[in-house]
């Protein structure tokens, strides 16, 4: 039984370890990265759109959410509180443009769900970032770093293949479902010494 808690906490400090290796995690504080308002603004201007109250309260609402990955109708939801007239279609047509500006990106977690974040900046390889994602409780963590440039180089040196991107999700367990899970073998080992 006492390996088992070893075996945990050596996963979660490993984990740890690459939350802050990865730039996850800074001085405690997990990063956010945001693009300027004013950038964004001058996009739509130079695509020749309008910049309008709703399409900067979209931005606004999943970069005020930024480790909740929104889909479309969530976004609807925190919009409609202070915007009661605002329609689900202009949600949609608003999502569109900020991915055609490529402010925002579209993510999906193998949950049946396409979800929204902001486009930060690119690791110096100009790739976006990865992901952790819990399944025990779906929470997503956002990695900065980009570890592959590397395998990147190997693949152009032996196979001539030019990588132009790359997606990364970890699936495991947060510490939280961790403990948890801890928890209940607990019970059910003790349940199992009493009977």
């Amino acid at each position: 039984m006492w390996y088992r808690l070893l075996y945990g906490t050596i996963s979660f400090l490993c984990f740890t370890w690459l939350l802050f290796t990865w730039g996850v995690i800074d001085n405690g504080k997990i990063k956010l990265i945001r693009m300027n308002d004013e950038t964004v603004k001058g996009m739509l201007r130079k695509a020749g759109l309008k910049v309008t109250n709703q399409r900067m309260m979209v931005l606004d609402m999943i970069a005020s959410h930024p480790a909740e990955h929104l889909t479309a109708e969530e976004i609807y939801d925190l919009a409609k509180v202070n915007s009661p007239e605002i329609g689900l279609a202009t949600i949609y047509r608003t999502v569109q443009v900020l991915l055609d500006l490529h402010v925002i990106d579209k993510v999906t977690f193998d949950d049946g769900f396409t979800r929204y974040e902001l486009n930060g900046e690119e690791s110096a390889s100009g790739h976006r970032h990865h992901h952790a994602i819990c399944t025990g409780c779906g929470k997503v963590y956002s990695l900065v770093s980009d570890l592959l440039d590397s395998l990147e180089a190997e693949v152009m040196e032996k196979l001539g293949f030019l990588v132009m991107n790359h997606e990364v999700k970890l699936y495991g367990l947060c510490s939280e479902c961790r403990k948890n899970e801890e928890k209940k073998k607990e019970v059910m080992n003790r349940e199992e010494r009493e009977k």
